[in-house]
């Protein structure tokens, strides 16, 4: 148990139940609320916005899946950990360290019921090696080993294999047969990963249960987040809060719509698929108003990165532009890849049909929920993370809300947000895998700096005509990285090298 912060129990009134729903994918555009010329309804998602706070500048702590996830959770950017760039698979050792706080062990240690039910994609172990399993063993390294009580989900993408439920620690039916990517023939460039199966290994080989259906996914976890509720409700109301993060697999690939929600949008299968999930947003608030939940609980909405690189496709077939004005999307470094939907509602504290549009990250819901629990993080948690409570009461606070912002590409290159500016650490998008710093020739800037303020789409870079600007940036950048934290407090140690490639502008 995690002890080693001061308690000040609050009372059971200032305890809210807390559920995140978290997208896969979903871009700044892609909901009514920040977008009317979307080509798509999202009446539960504008419910959320109507009823409670929308930050309008908010974002994601990465551009990517697991970062993203991974700074949720934590309340610590994930490139301080020993993945630098890119996504994790479906197996391999977890990304939170065994003795590292997260949101979940946070709230169970003061008491909370906690689950998790969906994508997790921060490392698993599993039996035995590929082609030589045994399911009957546990599963190591997932949600109940980090705080939660309960876990229900998958593993990681699913273009990643191992395609079954997990409940808790065990596999619900093993997956002992063998799929590949099938053309998706309702999406943009995408594909599908359904029936017919092969009970033998053959080329880009994904392990996978006989039951498995991509487009099930979606219902399915729904449903299971709903009985949970339920199951939760009594004890909620008898003053046993209750956590529940949903991550969504949608509008991840494979777009895949159930049936009954096909043709209802003016934006193909992915604004089929986003009527789909906004349905499902509806089904978890239902399920909060029928137990009488819903004034006590804060739900926070919102996406883990951009839109896929289909947005561009997509914004030229069907008009609808799922990064809003934004420049880019996933992985890149621009606006589109991590300025995501940020919703929150708490009835009972949050006024109704506020913004605030100050920058946020999502790193700030660890420090967020201790300042609800009126508890101090200790020294090593949280490093990157600001207690937005002061918004959420609507109280007056000193501007700004918290500290300058760390974005970071898929590729793992770096920007950095102070106010109204933002530094671009490297010339273009980072969001290749494989791009390499090119050095400017005479006369030419070496990064990018943009004034958001006037230039929300980024397209003039100002490095050249504010040096005083660049240079403070790039020592609050530096110091964000050598010292381990963003927050206030004594430096903690970043996890692999001191320094690694993508560190630009930090000599040697």
């Amino acid at each position: 148990m995690l002890v080693a912060f001061a308690r000040s129990p609050a009372r059971a009134a200032d305890r809210p139940n807390i559920v995140i729903i978290y997208t896969d994918d979903q871009g700044y555009g892609d909901t009514d609320v920040l977008n009317p010329s979307a080509k798509f309804p999202t009446p539960n998602i504008d419910r959320l916005a109507r009823e409670g706070l929308t930050f309008i500048d908010g974002h994601c702590a990465d551009t990517v899946c697991t970062p993203s996830r991974y700074g949720l959770l934590t309340g610590r950017y994930c490139w301080r950990t020993t993945r630098k760039r890119g996504v994790m698979g479906a197996e391999g050792p977890g990304l939170i360290a065994a003795d590292q706080m997260t949101l979940a062990s946070l709230l169970r240690d003061h008491g909370y019921r906690t689950a998790m039910v969906g994508k997790w994609h921060l490392g698993m172990r599993f039996g035995g090696v590929k082609g030589h399993r045994d399911w009957s063993k546990p599963v190591r390294d997932g949600p109940i080993d980090h705080g939660f009580d309960y876990f229900y989900g998958i593993p990681a993408s699913m273009n990643y294999g191992i395609l079954t439920y997990i409940e808790n620690d065990r596999v619900t039916t093993p997956p002992r047969l063998w799929t590949t990517k099938k053309p998706n023939r309702i999406a943009i460039d995408d594909f599908r990963l359904m029936p017919p199966y092969r009970d033998a290994p053959y080329a880009m080989k994904l392990e996978v249960a006989p039951n498995f259906k991509d487009e099930e996914a979606l219902g399915i976890l729904t449903r299971k987040a709903v009985a949970w509720i339920g199951d939760a409700a009594a004890d909620a109301r008898g003053g046993q809060p209750f956590f529940l993060y949903l991550a969504l697999t949608s509008p991840h690939k494979p777009v895949c719509p159930a049936q009954r929600f096909r043709g209802r949008s003016e934006a193909g299968a992915y604004g089929d698929f986003m009527i789909e999930t906004d349905y499902r947003v509806g089904e978890i608030l239902g399920a909060l108003d029928k137990h009488g939940l819903a004034r006590d609980t804060l739900v926070v909405f919102t996406s883990d990165n951009g839109p896929e690189t289909t947005y561009r496709k997509r914004l030229e077939k069907f008009g609808h532009a799922s990064a809003g004005e934004l420049r880019g999307g996933k992985r890149d470094i621009y606006e589109g890849g991590h300025r995501v939907p940020f919703l929150m509602r708490w009835p009972a504290v949050v006024a109704a049909g506020r913004s605030c549009r100050e920058p946020v990250s999502q790193t700030d819901l660890l420090a967020t929920f201790a300042a609800i629990l009126g508890v101090e993080l200790p020294a090593n948690a949280g490093e990157d993370s600001y207690s937005l409570l002061p918004a959420l009461r609507g109280e007056d606070y000193p501007r700004p809300l918290r500290g300058p912002l760390i974005h970071h590409s898929a590729a793992g290159y770096f920007a950095i947000r102070d106010g109204r500016w933002k530094l671009n650490l490297f010339r273009g998008s980072g969001g290749s895998l494989t791009p390499k710093f090119i050095e400017p020739r005479p006369g030419e800037a070496p990064y990018e700096l943009y004034d958001l303020r006037s230039d929300i789409r980024e397209r003039r870079n100002l490095y050249d005509e504010h040096p005083e600007i660049v240079f403070r940036l790039k020592q609050r950048a530096t110091k964000i990285v050598t010292t381990g934290r963003s927050t206030p407090g004594r430096p903690q140690a970043n996890d692999g090298p001191r320094w690694w490639p993508q560190l630009t502008w930090i000599e040697r």
